[in-house]
C-alpha cells in the first residue's frame, strides 16, 4: 500500500489502483453518513475532487491521487456509508482507477512514512 498526505491509501490490483481513505482519516471524520461516488468512466486528473463524504462532523472531498480513469466504484458505500468507519482499509474502498503510469506511486509514502506523517 501507498499513502498520500490527504490520508488516502492506494493498492495496486493487477493493472488497477484501488483508492480509499485511511483509518486515521475515518476516525477524524467521525460517523460517516453519506458517500457520493464518481461515475464509472470518469477521466480525472490528480487533485480533482472525485468523492464527497459527509459525516456527523463535516463534509470532505476525496481528491484523485493520480491521473486516470475511474473504472469501478464501490456502490455498497452508497447504501452503507458506515463501512468507511468499520473497515476503511478493506471493504470500504471508494473506487478503482486505471492509470497510465504506475511508477507515480513510487513518490508516495509507504506505511512507515505515513505513520510518521500522522505522528
Amino acid at each position: 500500500m501507498k499513502f498520500t498526505e490527504e490520508h488516502e491509501w492506494l493498492r495496486v490490483e493487477d493493472d488497477l489502483v484501488v483508492v480509499g481513505i485511511t483509518g486515521h482519516a475515518a476516525e477524524q471524520l467521525g460517523d460517516v453518513v453519506f458517500v457520493d461516488l464518481p461515475d464509472e468512466g470518469t477521466v480525472v486528473s490528480k487533485d480533482d475532487e472525485v468523492v464527497v463524504i459527509e459525516s456527523v462532523k463535516a463534509a470532505s472531498d476525496i481528491l484523485a491521487p493520480l491521473d486516470g480513469e475511474i473504472v469501478e466504484v464501490n456502490s455498497a458505500l452508497t447504501d452503507t456509508p458506515s463501512m468507511v468507519n468499520d473497515d476503511p482499509l478493506g471493504e470500504a474502498w471508494f473506487f478503482k482507477m486505471k492509470v497510465e503510469d504506475l511508477s507515480a506511486l513510487d513518490d508516495m509514502m509507504d506505511e512507515a512514512a505515513y505513520k510518521a506523517f500522522i505522528g
